[in-house]
């Protein structure tokens, strides 16, 4: 083989290598796409104390660690978002769930979303809230501030949210006195995926741009 050959040889590969190669892009901000939120096995011990007993469950599934008491599937309407940046910072969107629970055979509550909900006044929360879509459409408790959050880039794991019951619950409850009453805690297990920033964005369209010229470019270039 002559030198000549190889090199035109080389070039054409290595151009199909820039070509295929992916483009790794770094991004800090981040969408929870899927997993389950669990409820621990005390808030039904606590619920019943207050006179709510649980008498069935709908589209839930296994919760996570397995000694919850259930579990709810995040929906692909969920769109929360947050950055690793300094530490877990939720920035926007809220995690939506499927699935409901039934009490005394007559509450229904379910299908929730948790979200932030500005305004809040019940002690020791963090502004985000579990609300009712199903039936009740209200916030039915109030979150706490998480435990240390786990992330590793692909998966996040939120323990030990602390649930008090809402202002808007205990009036449903005919009690208003139950507002900040401890109910058990959550725990969030979500799959999440990378959203890059605007830059990052730009920088991958102008290397898209600059590898297509280069396409069209060696179209022009006999390889042998």
């Amino acid at each position: 083989m002559h030198f000549p050959q190889f090199a035109g040889i080389l070039g054409c590969t290595t151009t199909a290598f820039i070509l295929i190669a992916p483009i790794q892009v770094e991004a800090a901000t981040f969408k929870v796409i899927s997993g389950v939120t669990s409820i621990d096995r005390d808030h039904e011990d606590i619920l019943r104390n207050i006179g709510l007993t649980l008498t069935g469950t709908n589209q839930t599934v296994a919760p996570i660690p397995s000694n919850y008491l259930v579990g709810f599937n995040i929906d692909s309407a969920t769109n929360f978002t947050f950055t690793n940046e300094g530490g877990f910072t939720p920035l926007s969107g809220t995690i939506e769930h499927t699935g409901t629970v039934t009490f005394n055979d007559q509450i229904t509550v379910g299908d929730f979303s948790i979200g932030f909900a500005s305004g809040r006044t019940v002690k020791d929360t963090s502004g985000f809230v579990l609300r009712d879509t199903f039936s009740l459409n209200t916030i039915l408790f109030d979150l706490s501030l998480p435990e240390p959050v786990a992330f590793d880039g692909q998966t996040l794991t939120i323990p030990d949210v602390r649930l008090l019951i809402s202002p808007e619950f205990a009036n449903i409850l005919g009690d208003p006195d139950l507002t900040g009453l401890f109910a058990g805690t959550a725990r969030v297990d979500a799959q999440v995926a990378a959203v890059p920033e605007p830059d990052s964005v730009l920088a991958v369209l102008a290397v898209g741009a600059a590898l297509l010229a280069t396409r069209f470019y060696t179209q022009k270039i006999k390889c042998t």
